[in-house]
């Protein structure tokens, strides 16, 4: 249907009428260049999105933290109440993997709101910060269950001073 679309206008500038061979001519000719045109602008397209996708995703911007740092502190006292034992990676686990670290706060989080029921703009804060953290994981950086289990208030604590510190480093 889009060749249709893309040689109509080169059949309503033609005049044709039946046995009109230099008309036929002309229709497939024209046709064939914009097949032609066509794909170059395709290969083009192509070109660009994958270059572009190549660069956005190892160039990954860092979310502001500012904000889920604002939306742990209104939650701490609902958070408090929990007994979860949760993965809770340390300042040296963090080192080279803040972002995957951050990551694995914020899933952990969720499952405490969700045990908790808590629901509202308070904990949809935290799910829309989830869902702005990038989800590919890098290099040498370990998953989320291989980080040691610690209470709520050790866990709490950590996720404080992960988010402070990249605070600080993104205003730097």
């Amino acid at each position: 249907m889009t060749n249709f679309m893309t040689a109509l206008p080169v059949i309503l500038d033609q005049p044709t009428y039946p046995g009109d061979l230099r008309a036929k001519g002309v229709h497939f000719q024209s046709t064939y260049n914009l097949c032609r045109e066509r794909h170059k602008i395709q290969v083009w397209l192509c070109f660009l999105v994958l270059s572009f996708l190549s660069t956005s995703t190892s160039a990954a911007p860092v979310p502001s933290t500012s904000h889920a740092h604002i939306c742990l502190k209104d939650l701490k006292n609902a958070i408090e109440k929990s007994d979860a034992m949760l993965y809770a990676p340390s300042a040296s686990d963090v080192k080279n993997c803040k972002m995957m670290s951050l990551r694995c706060y914020i899933l952990e989080l969720l499952v405490v709101i969700m045990e908790e029921e808590i629901v509202g703009p308070r904990a949809n804060c935290i799910r829309d910060f989830n869902a702005t953290l990038p989800k590919d994981n890098p290099v040498g950086c370990q998953p989320c269950e291989a980080y040691s289990l610690k209470n709520i208030t050790v866990f709490l604590d950590r996720l404080n001073n992960l988010l402070e510190e990249m605070n600080t480093r993104r205003n730097t």
